[in-house]
């Protein structure tokens, strides 16, 4: 039976001149988190799968998320491009009310911190089970793996002084 899950993780971050330091932050949080447990399968078929560990490299080419998936020991499993034109949406919502969330922390009640966080919560599942349904017949992953790389797939959507795509 194969490793269904994921020993390494990069993105591509040749098109972002640099992030900010809560992006960053959230960027090695997400990662460390996603190889501390994640559940991911590279699917041949619908009935079977390349064999795991993978290592996943995140990129956006042309507008369109790349999904590069190797080996453990480095060799190609598959490649391949998923439009980003179902998750502008998402994203542009995820990023108005996280703006929305570090701003109250600042200044709001924990009462209303909270209420803007559970909106914060239902966006992101909302991707998150976006890309799911976008994966599928391509690669298996959970619910917890899906929000974590969500949260990866926003960060390759900053542009630098410019917000979410």
């Amino acid at each position: 039976m194969a490793d269904r899950r994921l020993i390494d993780v990069t993105l591509d971050d040749s098109t972002v001149a640099r992030w900010s330091a809560d992006v960053e932050h959230e960027r090695r949080i997400a990662i460390f988190d996603l190889l501390e447990e994640n559940s991911f399968s590279l699917l041949k078929s619908a009935d079977e799968t390349y064999e795991g560990p993978y290592k996943l490299h995140l990129s956006t080419i042309e507008g369109r998320l790349g999904f590069d998936v190797r080996a453990s020991d480095g060799s190609d499993l598959m490649s391949f491009r998923l439009a980003m034109t179902p998750f502008r949406r998402i994203i542009r919502e995820y990023f108005a009310i996280c703006d929305s969330y570090y701003e109250a922390i600042r200044s709001a009640s924990p009462s209303q911190i909270e209420a803007i966080d559970m909106g914060r919560r239902g966006v992101h599942n909302e991707g998150s089970e976006l890309l799911r349904e976008r994966l599928d017949g391509k690669i298996e992953i959970d619910m917890q793996t899906a929000r974590r790389l969500f949260t990866l797939i926003c960060v390759l959507h900053l542009k630098e002084g410019r917000g979410p795509l």
